[in-house]
């Protein structure tokens, strides 16, 4: 848990008296009891104490705002501070909230905790306890004595005014019903127990004409199709704020991407912009506080939102509440809210869930020579793509290694808590004094690593030549960032450097071992085999016969400053990339080849280029396909076999040793005298009797997607005969007596097998006694009686076995019937 200062030093930072006023005016205890804590959980049950508020509701409330992050102490996107995100300003309808209530307005949350706390404003603000206390003390507030501790419903309304919406609560509803959990920054582990007991109150209906998943509850503000002069003719140029098309059906052109904003202002002026005629559209605005969805466009309709009209033509642009140089963080509402909304856009229009086509404003190519250098960085350095893509269910992946060499593929994992930058050129409220001041907020978590011009971190930063930006801490400038997701190609390495093709040159990024950031992976790439460069373009635009017969004029195809450079190869993001050209001029579309989509043959590849990805003709470019592209790996030692090599035995594989210590799948095959054993795929084998005299082998094979496939094989072992293992001894069992009858029980073996029986008198075989019963005659007086028992089995040595011998004796003589002179027969 975040400690903004030493446990020590917080009475220091008390205000006023450590009293807490409520609705009712009654005295409640302090925070002290919550600023001893040294754990989030131990926080939330102190608050829960002290302020007689429910513990669940806190956990569920702050990890719907930041998933338990204070963020240490920075601004998120709508001004608010601590996982509880409490506001510096006072929630108003100015700001398209739906509630009325008139106690939202006056003092800001942040303000009102820190006189009902008696903590310092600026304490509330960074320290994680400090920020749980203003919260519950607020929630108390809020919900007044008619609240009811076991009923968590009773709270909705209070749950409601941490946000700008009446619906917030059944968002933390929801969480609380799911359950969660967190390891967090500081290694410790957060739960909430999920409660499916907890009332669901009805979804939130999506108003008529909206595109959204069930339950969202999107409203439909429209975005105005408007003349700018409406006396003006209606094939007037002049008109907004975007183009009617017909995306959806058989006219194109087709949507493939969805663009990731941020808003650069609040979210009521935003909706008035997306309301302006004369402005820019978009398809959806999301609210910071709560995630609230309003809708503004058709998706049949092409909003001009990305600064580049091809994209424009296939996407989809979410416009997201928040400044993209000055929001330290995003809050988990609109967070699950965007992925949301996404994975339902993505599912219906068939758009991949990756990098390539889930994209920030900030990943877009300007048009033209000269362009890209004007366009958005946006949602900036603070968007928090891992998690994003954790929410959409396509994790970027984890798996960071060093396990890195020429010629492999690798994409950057940056979402850990320790990969912070202090950046420049933004301005923020600082966390001490509480006043906003110019600078960017120190040690911020940030969504990429920095790529360098040569193997050290004191050397200049990577540029981008599309970029015309030097290697500088500018918050705005992307030029050497390689966020999370972003695939490259390894060039070489140099201890824990790795250099990578970049934006036509080749640059390092630092992989350390304590902290890797680079994981592998695989893909198709296009290179440069010739001996000059190759051209990159902003944009897919078919090729000038493809216009012949349209009405519409032939757009030029301008290449972009940088390119590809001799040897150099790019992972293909996309390999069918529209070539095509959706001309739109005049407000009803009726000058001739107006609202048509030209589309034309030349083969685009999207290639992952530099920060902003890039157009390559295809033609122009060789083609090394994923499967070509699998990792280089060697085997350096046979896999061995443990075990005896004996019928009914079970043995054992290793895999063997390789050149990579990142490889981790494989598959296994058994082979008998070199042919492969039906089912026999497992690392261990039982020896089974029809492998008896073969030579064994096991054929190991690397079955890790991001590797090529190699396979090692063992020496090959002669299988023996099994050994039949005695579970039960034979035993003889009867009188050993002339006349009498002797029975053996022949024991328990494994495997059963055939079992065959010899009676021995003095150790010779008896003709004939052959049965597990025999009947001791004249013969037998005096002599030693044993049994032998011989064990046989498919594919084993046979087992014999001798019982102990016992001595027959003569047995009792007859009574006599009585006679003359008495005598008895004998």
């Amino acid at each position: 848990m975040k400690r903004g200062v030493p446990i020590g030093a917080l009475a220091l930072l008390l205000a006023v008296p450590a009293t807490v006023a409520t609705s009712a005016a009654a005295e409640t205890p302090a925070c002290g009891s919550v600023l001893g804590t040294d754990t989030l959980p131990a926080a939330f049950a102190a608050a829960s104490t002290a302020f007689d508020v429910p513990e669940d509701l806190l956990a569920g409330l702050s990890y719907t705002q930041s998933r338990w992050d204070g963020h240490d102490g920075a601004v998120s996107a709508d001004g608010g501070y601590g996982m509880f995100n409490l506001l510096d300003h006072a929630p108003s309808l100015e700001r398209g909230g739906t509630a009325t209530d008139s106690e939202r307005e006056g003092a800001s949350p942040l303000d009102r905790a820190a006189e009902l706390t008696g903590l310092d404003e600026s304490l509330i603000m960074s320290d994680d306890a400090a920020n749980v206390c203003g919260a519950a003390a607020l929630l108390a507030e809020y919900a007044g004595p008619k609240a009811d501790a076991d009923v968590p419903a009773s709270y909705a309304s209070a749950i409601d005014r941490f946000s700008d919406s009446d619906r917030f609560s059944e968002r933390v509803f929801a969480t609380i019903r799911a359950g969660a959990e967190r390891n967090l920054a500081d290694g410790t582990s957060v739960a909430l127990a999920a409660d499916p007991t907890l009332v669901q109150t009805a979804a939130a209906e999506n108003d008529p004409g909206t595109d959204c998943p069930v339950g969202l509850g999107c409203e439909w503000i429209e975005a105005p199709y408007a003349k700018s002069d409406p006396a003006a003719p209606d094939d007037t140029g002049s008109y907004g704020n975007h183009d009617l098309a017909d995306r959806t059906g058989e006219g194109g052109p087709t949507i493939d991407y969805i663009v990731i904003h941020g808003t650069e202002g609040s979210y009521s002026t935003t909706l008035n912009l997306v309301q302006d005629p004369d402005y820019l559209a978009w398809n959806y605005t999301l609210r910071s506080s709560d995630g609230h969805v309003a809708q503004h466009l058709d998706p049949k309709d092409v909003g001009w939102h990305a600064g580049n009209w091809y994209v424009n033509m296939h996407s989809i642009g979410l416009e997201h509440e928040g400044y993209a140089g000055t929001s330290g963080w995003f809050t988990e509402a609109m967070y699950q809210s965007s992925a949301a909304l996404v994975k339902h856009l993505a599912g219906e229009y068939d758009i991949p869930l990756d990098r390539a086509h889930i994209i920030g404003h900030d990943q877009i190519p300007g048009t033209v020579n000269g362009n890209t250098a004007s366009q958005h960085w946006d949602p900036g350095p603070y968007w928090d793509w891992d998690h994003y893509f954790e929410l959409l269910g396509a994790p970027l992946g984890g798996g960071a290694t060093t396990d890195v060499q020429a010629g492999d593929l690798v994409s950057v994992v940056a979402g850990s808590a320790d990969n912070v930058q202090t950046l420049t050129g933004c301005s923020y409220r600082d966390a001490t004094t509480g006043a906003a001041t110019t600078g960017c907020a120190t040690d911020t978590r940030v969504n990429y690593v920095d790529a360098y011009a040569a193997p050290s971190t004191t050397a200049q930063k990577a540029t981008d030549p599309n970029q015309k930006t030097s290697g500088s801490q500018l918050v705005s400038n992307v030029a050497s960032r390689i966020t999370s997701g972003a695939p490259l190609v390894v060039v070489a390495t140099d201890g824990e450097w790795v250099q990578v093709s970049w934006a036509g040159a080749d640059v390092w990024v630092r992989n350390p071992a304590a902290a890797p950031v680079l994981r592998l992976t695989t893909g198709a790439t296009l290179g440069n085999a010739g001996a000059a460069p190759v051209s990159v373009y902003g944009r897919a635009y078919p090729e000038a016969e493809a216009y012949a017969g349209t009405d519409v004029g032939v757009q030029g195809i301008s290449a972009l400053e940088a390119t590809i450079a001799p040897g150099q190869s790019y992972v293909v993001a996309d390999d069918e990339v529209a070539a095509d050209y959706y001309n739109a001029l005049t407000f009803d579309g009726s000058i001739p080849g107006d609202r048509t989509d030209v589309v034309g043959t030349t083969d685009y590849d999207q290639l992952w280029f530099a920060h902003r990805f890039v157009y390559a003709k295809a033609s122009e470019l060789a083609l090394r396909t994923a499967e070509q592209n699998r990792n280089a790996v060697e085997g350096t030692g046979a896999p061995t076999v443990s075990g005896s090599a004996r019928v009914g035995s079970r043995i054992e594989a290793t895999t063997g040793t390789w050149s990579r210590s990142s490889l981790t799948g494989f598959v296994y095959q058994w082979l008998a005298d070199g042919t492969p054993i039906d089912g026999a795929t497992e690392s261990s084998l039982t020896l089974t009797p029809a492998l008896v005299g073969s030579d064994l082998s096991v054929r190991v094979t690397t079955a890790d997607p991001v590797f090529a496939v190699v396979a090692q094989e063992s020496t090959a072992t002669r299988v023996q005969p099994g050994t039949i293992e005695e579970l039960l001894a034979p035993k003889v069992a009867g009188r050993a007596s002339v006349g009498r009858t002797l029975t053996v029980d022949t024991g328990a073996w494994s495997p059963e097998g055939e079992v065959a029986v010899q009676w021995l008198r003095d150790g010779e075989p008896v003709r004939g006694a052959t049965k597990t019963e025999y009947r001791l005659k004249g013969h037998d007086l005096r002599h030693h009686v044993s049994v032998r028992i011989t064990v046989t089995a498919p594919g084993y040595a046979s087992k014999t076995v001798v019982t102990d011998a016992v001595r027959v004796t003569a047995g009792a003589a007859p009574h006599g019937h009585g006679g003359h002179g008495g005598h008895t027969l004998g």
